[in-house]
């Protein structure tokens, strides 16, 4: 298996324009919560039988996190902290989503579809085709990468991610 460095420099490719690597700074985070967002609306603790606060954590979306985080600790240590921290903010924002009334399924269907669209835009710009087009497992990558990207442009790391 690749290791963090060679999926990281095989992420970056794709993603060297600043207007496309700006697109991805601001969409993969939300195509991260919206996805998530969606597989929460699988009710698999309701179908378990099980009743209250614990049927309402046990759904599709912690499902799915739980199943990627395996891939996270196989890159680093800091990545599996870094993406329990993309975890954590997202399921705060699906709670409040959820709880403030607004159809969490409307609503993550929504920033899905806009997100993707942008991102297939920022690709148009970059003028190269998606990473994931060729290997699904950059899905998984985009968040990493964009998190270093914008430590980079904040001025929290040096360099960005090169190949």
């Amino acid at each position: 298996m690749r290791d963090l460095h060679t999926f990281l420099a095989d992420y970056s490719e794709s993603h060297r324009n600043p207007v496309n690597q700006w697109v991805h700074i601001v969409c993969v985070p939300a195509i991260f919560v919206s996805t998530i967002g969606l597989f929460w609306l699988i009710p698999l603790g309701r179908w378990l039988g099980l009743e209250g606060s614990l049927a309402y954590w046990i759904n599709g979306g912690t499902l799915l996190a739980a199943l990627c985080m395996p891939f996270y600790l196989r890159m680093s240590m800091g990545m599996t902290v870094l993406m329990s921290g993309w975890l954590a903010l997202s399921l705060a924002a699906i709670v409040a989503v959820d709880r403030s009334g607004l159809s969490l399924g409307w609503t993550s269907a929504a920033v899905w579809l806009i997100a993707w669209a942008v991102q297939v835009w920022g690709h148009k710009v970059e003028g190269k085709k998606p990473s994931f087009v060729d290997d699904l497992v950059f899905l998984l990558v985009g968040p990493m990468f964009v998190s270093i990207e914008l430590a980079h442009k904040l001025g929290l790391r040096r360099g960005g991610v090169s190949a």
